[in-house]
């Protein structure tokens, strides 16, 4: 009897990609010195937006003027500024700034932020996801008679408080998103608005984690 020869499976290989295809899913991402990879997409909007950055620093003397130094030397605007201790045994403090910027410049602030020894976390919160951002405002509004009235009014209607009172001026305190104080500030214009005080944005991101854990 002819003895039939055995065949041998032939090993599975995985199947190749070509390198137009490597090529394409790499120009799908751009790297990031300090976030990772960021859509290329997003990069090349050049489009003009507000984003709110949070970081988180070492709460030591001249960290806030080597942040503000290095976004102002590559001529980034802050529109507004908050800072405050929120660590006290680890000894951190968060920055919370506003600026305006594409996002390719917001990725770059990102990127020589995270440079600076004392930073621990950089976030931009309006493109890593859902966020809350709030403002404190103190308006001082001079009238009498119906310019009064109608100040108190319009204080009732955007839930502001009174915090100060006399015969020709009193104090609002407006909290709310900058929109909000914006727009309240604009009202008391011809009601005898006579000077405004701002705290900047506080914001931080909606969900469970927090920023470091992001």
């Amino acid at each position: 009897m002819a003895k039939k020869a055995a065949k041998k499976a032939a090993p599975k290989t995985a199947p190749k990609t070509s390198a137009p295809a490597k090529r394409a899913k790499a120009e799908d991402q751009s790297s990031n010195l300090y976030e990772g990879m960021v859509p290329v997409a997003r990069l090349k909007d050049k489009d003009t937006y507000r984003h709110i950055v949070s970081i988180l620093v070492d709460n030591e003397a001249g960290v806030l003027a080597r942040v503000i130094g290095m976004i102002a030397g590559r001529g980034y605007n802050i529109e507004s500024l908050t800072v405050c201790e929120v660590d006290r045994e680890r000894g951190l403090s968060r920055i919370n700034l506003a600026t305006l910027g594409t996002h390719q410049i917001i990725e770059q602030v990102k990127a020589q932020l995270g440079r600076l020894v004392p930073v621990h976390v950089v976030r931009d919160l309006t493109d890593d996801g859902p966020s809350v951002a709030r403002e404190l405002a103190l308006v001082k509004v001079g009238g009498v008679g119906d310019k009064r009235v109608e100040a108190l009014r319009i204080g009732d209607i955007f839930r502001a408080n009174v915090v100060d009172s006399s015969t020709q001026s009193f104090v609002f305190e407006v909290v709310g998103t900058t929109e909000k104080v914006d727009a309240f500030i604009e009202l008391m214009k011809p009601l005898g608005l006579v000077e405004v005080s701002r705290t900047g944005v506080a914001a931080i991101a909606r969900g469970a984690a927090g920023i470091e854990k992001k």
